[in-house]
């Protein structure tokens, strides 16, 4: 049996997570003993279970030759913060705030804050890490209260206050964003919270980061004053609002060139396709608002719905949200410019192609984007969708249709091999077409391609 270290896990002394077999497992180093036994005897550890803020694992110790290990319930794709919509920033944040205030109730502290503890399972965050628990030392103020505002409360300020796709600061900075950078972003006054929190705490950094700790050992912070300052930044997020702006795709499905015929036709199509193939798994990529990925995780596949627009995705986690689905998950993401390896060795957090791929990947009102808008060649697109999926539903929107147009109206036409017959030869070096189908009443095409 083959062990292999999961690299995002190396930083913490008191454990690291590792696959066998295929099998994710945490192990619990004997340094990190006491603080496990009062996490799981205190009865936190079961709370926190049962709320569903904690993912659920087994014991099995006796498998292994270490202190303790468990294995926890898989995720079904690892997402990071710089892909998430603003509100599924803001639900993990608060699920982080709300974790620490009721370790509080059990003497028990978070010593990690970091927004890549919590993942995105069955519709809802959930807090992943188990080892990020230590006994309450109340001579001491919340040792991750400023991991807490370089995660979280940083990005989501700069998201509410100034512009929603500041969230990708999180990419450049993998331990938060710096919080004198925040505070020159962000305007000094309007929020007491935001004053104190970020521009009072940026300044406050370097002044005490200098102070001995003997200064400072002798001070009580009594467990109330930790309570008052978790309900207060529970306050503060909650207070954060996104001031939307309407976006280019945000109300796509509102202004589309389908006429009621086409878009019924297209609908049964995708309905079609996705039955015939029957994924376990399936990527939208340009999901927009998540509607024709439901014709999916309705049959409870596993979807993530990918999209560039920050608005769409928010949308999207929106309505997750209000029908309490679990087999969705909207995310951020460029596909020209997608999620890279970051990190030491860029292993740390992985790209979102190493992190999985699916048995099916849909691409509807895709391709012209892709070819026209970032002139990518159908060679170069064929041989990406080749590497990431073994069925591809793909609609192709030939030079005539009225959104090829809106592109074409702005540029010089350089494409003079854009169109259905140079698309399914380039596509025929990696696919076999089971289905090819016209949209009745448009000049679009609906291919389900099969890897060769």
């Amino acid at each position: 049996m083959i062990k292999h270290n999961v690299e995002g896990s190396f930083r913490d002394p008191s454990g690291f997570v590792f696959k066998q077999d295929d099998i994710l497992y945490r192990q619990i180093n004997e340094c990190y003993k006491d603080n496990w036994e009062k996490f799981n005897q205190s009865g936190l550890c079961e709370k926190l279970i049962e709320k569903g803020w904690l993912i659920k694992h087994e014991d099995v110790s006796d498998k292994f030759d270490a202190y303790k290990v468990i294995k926890p319930e898989m995720v079904d794709f690892i997402s990071y913060p710089y892909e998430w919509s603003f509100s599924e920033y803001k639900d993990a944040a608060l699920l982080t705030l709300k974790i620490q205030k009721l370790a509080l109730e059990y003497d028990i502290s978070l010593k990690d804050a970091t927004a890549y503890n919590i993942q995105f399972h069955k519709g809802k965050p959930v807090f992943i890490d188990t080892l990020s628990f230590e006994v309450l030392d109340e001579t001491k103020p919340w040792v991750a209260y400023k991991q807490f505002c370089q995660h979280f409360l940083a990005p989501l300020a700069l998201m509410s206050k100034k512009d929603i796709r500041l969230s990708s600061l999180m990419k450049n900075y993998i331990d938060g964003v710096p919080l004198d950078l925040a505070s020159e972003l962000l305007p000094k006054f309007g929020s007491l919270g935001i004053y104190t929190n970020i521009h009072l705490h940026a300044k406050s950094q370097k002044k005490y980061e200098s102070v001995h700790d003997s200064k400072v050992k002798n001070v009580k912070f009594l467990k109330f004053y930790h309570t008052s300052m978790v309900e207060s930044l529970i306050s503060l997020v909650k207070s954060l609002k996104l001031n939307t702006k309407d976006s280019e795709w945000g109300d796509y499905y509102t202004f589309t060139n389908y006429s009621d015929e086409s878009q019924k036709n297209k609908e049964n199509l995708v309905k079609e396709y996705i039955e015939q193939v029957k994924p376990e798994s399936l990527w939208d990529v340009g999901a927009n608002n998540g509607f024709y990925s439901r014709f999916a995780s309705n049959q409870g596949i596993k979807t993530v719905a990918f999209d560039i627009d920050p608005i769409a995705v928010e949308k999207n986690y929106l309505m997750v949200k209000n029908e309490k689905e679990e087999n969705i998950l909207p995310l951020i993401m460029d596909l020209t410019n997608p999620s890279p390896a970051i990190g030491w060795n860029l292993e740390e957090r992985e790209s979102y192609i190493q992190r999985g791929n699916a048995n099916t990947v849909m691409a509807l009102a895709l391709i012209h984007h892709l070819a026209i808008s970032n002139n990518l060649p159908f060679s170069y697109i064929a041989k990406f969708f080749s590497g990431i999926c073994k069925n591809l539903i793909i609609e192709f929107v030939p030079k005539e249709d009225s959104q090829v147009q809106k592109l074409l109206s702005t540029r010089e036409d350089i494409f003079p091999n854009y169109d259905i017959e140079h698309f399914e030869l380039e596509f025929s070096k990696y696919f076999s077409v089971v289905r090819k189908e016209n949209i009745n009443g448009s000049a679009r095409t609906l291919f389900l391609f099969k890897i060769l």
